[in-house]
């Protein structure tokens, strides 16, 4: 009994320090990818004009944190289904990020644009964004959790 609870010591320290390096990995790009997009998508960010997306500011410290929500539930499921994922650190990157976008960010954007007023456009570049996230997230846990 006591074996079993060092090994899941073991398994969640693993998954805890995985997800948070790949935290801050995604938060790195994505905040660097957000300053490239505003620079080269202009029309998109206008968009973002929409009292649908105003805040006073009191949440946006939820928002910063998303990378690193995101890579620990990631890190957890990297975890307990790793061995379905073959091949080399790009393909498994992109199974993993085909997976999640199929499974969870494809319902999400389909309910979001069903019941927010946002435009196709906007919910496709999310798509897109989380695609992406979860192909690098995929390859930094292959990597540092193989």
């Amino acid at each position: 009994m006591e074996t079993r609870g060092v090994l899941f010591f073991v398994d969640m320290k693993k998954i805890l320090i995985s997800g948070l390096l790949t935290g801050c990995i995604l938060f790195v790009l994505s905040y660097g990818g957000l300053l490239l997009s505003v620079r080269f998508f202009p029309a998109l960010f206008a968009e973002y004009n929409n009292p649908l997306f105003n805040s006073d500011g009191n949440r946006d410290l939820l928002f910063y944190l998303h990378a690193f929500i995101f890579s620990l539930a990631l890190s957890w499921f990297w975890d307990r289904f790793k061995s379905l994922f073959h091949g080399a650190l790009l393909v498994r990157g992109l199974e993993l990020g085909l997976v999640y976008t199929l499974v969870a960010l494809l319902p999400v954007m389909w309910i979001s644009f069903s019941a927010l007023d946002v435009t196709l456009v906007m919910v496709f570049s999310w798509l897109v964004y989380g695609f992406i996230q979860a192909i690098i997230a995929g390859i930094v846990l292959a990597r540092l959790n193989p």
